[in-house]
């Protein structure tokens, strides 16, 4: 399975089990707070492996890019999330947390594996 396919299966296999313990009452906010970590994770994965698979050169400048664009989502998703859709900010807050460091570090581990192999392949 590609690691984009892992993330999502992971994400939400986590969401459900969280939200049974949890109760529905905090599911919505539990998946808001996955939504948006999973969104780009998802993203900039396929764009890394996809840019390092055609262009490798380019990966640099483009994770660089990609970092400053995440920053402002970022700050707006959860603006938007605690005022407009006014979800409770300990459970949202607790989930995107969670999820935010979890996925990206999947995505440094799927960098780190790409990589690898693009060593092996060199030697």
């Amino acid at each position: 399975m590609k690691p984009a396919t892992w993330m999502i299966v992971a994400s939400v296999a986590s969401w459900l089990a969280a939200t049974a313990v949890a109760g529905p009452v905090m599911g919505r906010e539990m998946l808001a707070g996955m939504l948006g970590p999973l969104l780009v994770a998802v993203g900039t994965w396929e764009m890394a492996d996809k840019t390092f698979r055609r262009r490798p050169e380019r990966l640099t400048a483009r994770m660089v890019t990609a970092f400053a664009a995440k920053m402002v989502f970022f700050g707006a998703y959860v603006t938007v999330m605690l005022l407009g859709l006014s979800l409770r900010p300990i459970p949202f807050v607790v989930s995107f947390t969670a999820y935010f460091v979890a996925l990206h570090f999947a995505e440094a581990l799927c960098l780190r594996r790409l990589f690898a192999a693009d060593l092996r392949n060199f030697r």
